[in-house]
């Protein structure tokens, strides 16, 4: 099989992370010179990266692994890669029990993507993974060319009984703090408007390094990137909250005003048995530091309820937490055994029914919380980034204010986004919107101010031609939360 006009498919599953492992795959074929495709009926050469941090996950992955495997039998498909986190998992039995998967890649063999298409081994090498790319490495960012994910870390080192990340990907490893800024810049060269910095434990970064606040001395050096109109770092883990960092975000314009901090529980019996430490009240002076340190913060958390051991008073104390928190994002995952957590083996197991109804119980505290956090914006003017057409309706636009991430928040909706004066506001665009509807979780309403639109300035240093390619995203090139 001949690289030139070599069509590959990518079905890329799960967290952000994820994606950009994909986007440094689909980087590194393309620079090879296989051509990249969105049709999974065309592609010779398809790749599943995929999830397996929970059982649903774990579902979907297998359950498109087996969908894109009939490509094989019926369409243009000669060769099925499977990628990512399940392959770590089950190397061995996706290979014994799916025959049509002829190579598989685990979370640290990344870079080998070439092998694993052009050799004829059916099993990559397993070793600990280790790989972590960098501002060089190829990537073909499929985000809308405003917006971008940096990945800055990879791994973990936390104990945290329900979880399997260090097992799937690795000790916790920073990237070179030059080598995100040197990213940061190509992407806003580029068009990025917003950057959003990922990891397992963003809050963590550089210690590896020596570093110390690493996340604050990043965080400040990318506010001095003109292009970019926000910087964003998603999963903070409480206990590394410095108050230099608050500090950081409270000092530059560019970093967004807003907190990802997975609590995964308030009760201090579940969360000792989660291996976490801490507890509610805890918590909710954190939280009323990064207020008063962060005027108009937006603040987002999720919570893991049916865990192990979990009883009523506990759940029942996790409630009074969400209602004292008042939270402006949240979101509730139902506990689910993984074989290879230290969770498993714990008493205390509970019934499937009882924990959904706890997640929906839960829900419906925070989505009033939700509905009264969002009047506040109602009549007011805040500033917006334009995301396109919404795929829901086509009749309005879609928008997201800078307490709002993308993907997992609430959106705003445009009814109208032309100015008496017939500019037109388009997708990348920083504007004033008026609020004129709030719901339990979205926003509506129309734009009245739509900043000057500035060209990339040029660079002494180029950029590399990787850095500013893109593709466009449509199924069966699919981008799966």
């Amino acid at each position: 099989m001949t690289r030139t006009n070599t069509k590959v498919g990518f079905v890329s599953l799960g967290c952000p992370k994820n994606l950009v492992d994909s986007e440094v795959m689909m980087g590194i074929l393309s620079r090879e010179g296989y051509e990249l495709t969105p049709h999974a009926a065309e592609a010779e050469i398809l790749v599943v990266n995929t999830c397996s941090f929970i059982e649903s996950a774990q579902k979907e992955s297998v359950d498109t692994i087996l969908e894109m495997a009939e490509h094989k039998k019926f369409g243009a498909a000669k060769k099925l890669i499977v990628a990512g986190c399940l392959v770590e998992r089950y190397r061995n039995q996706i290979l014994e029990q799916v025959p049509e998967v002829d190579a598989v890649v685990g979370t640290g063999e990344v870079e080998r993507i070439i092998e694993a298409v052009e050799g004829d081994l059916k099993v990559l090498p397993a070793q600990p993974p280790a790989f972590l790319y960098h501002d060089l490495t190829p990537r073909i960012v499929t985000t809308p060319k405003h917006a971008a994910y940096i990945k800055i870390a990879e791994g973990c080192d936390h104990p945290c009984s329900f979880c399997i990340i260090p097992q799937l990907r690795g000790k916790f490893r920073s990237r070179r703090f030059e080598s995100v800024v040197k990213e940061a810049e190509n992407l806003a060269a580029a068009g990025a408007h917003e950057v959003t910095l990922i990891g397992q434990d963003t809050t963590s970064y550089g210690e590896d390094l020596g570093l110390r606040d690493g996340l604050a001395k990043l965080l400040a050096r990318l506010a001095e990137i003109e292009e970019l109109a926000w910087v964003r770092f998603l999963y903070a883990y409480p206990n590394r909250v410095t108050q230099g960092l608050l500090d950081t975000l409270a000092a530059h314009p560019r970093l967004v005003k807003y907190m990802d901090m997975p609590l995964q529980h308030a009760s201090r019996n579940v969360l000792a048995r989660m291996k976490r430490g801490s507890h509610g009240e805890a918590f909710l002076k954190l939280l009323e530091r990064i207020r008063a340190t962060i005027p108009g913060v937006s603040l987002r958390t999720s919570f893991i309820v049916g865990f192990p051991g979990e009883t009523e008073s506990d759940f029942e104390e996790l409630c009074d937490f969400v209602r004292a928190a008042k939270l402006d994002w949240m979101g509730v995952f139902e506990y689910s055994d993984v074989d290879n957590a230290a969770s498993f083996p714990l008493d205390g197991k509970m019934d499937a029914e009882t924990i959904t109804n706890r997640r929906n119980q839960l829900m419906a505290i925070q989505k009033k919380i939700s509905r009264e956090n969002l009047r506040r914006f109602r009549g007011q003017t805040p500033r917006a980034l334009v995301e396109g057409e919404s795929k829901e309706n086509p009749l309005v636009w879609e928008a997201r204010l800078e307490g709002m991430a993308p993907e997992i928040d609430g959106k705003l909706y445009l009814t109208d986004i032309e100015l008496p004066t017939g500019e037109i506001a388009a997708a990348g665009d920083m504007v004033r919107v008026e609020i004129e509807k709030t719901d339990a979780y979205d926003l509506v309403g129309r734009v009245v101010e739509i900043e000057p639109r500035h060209e990339p300035k040029r660079r002494s240093v180029p950029v590399p031609p990787e850095a500013l390619t893109r593709i466009s995203t449509g199924a069966p090139l699919r981008v799966i939360g």
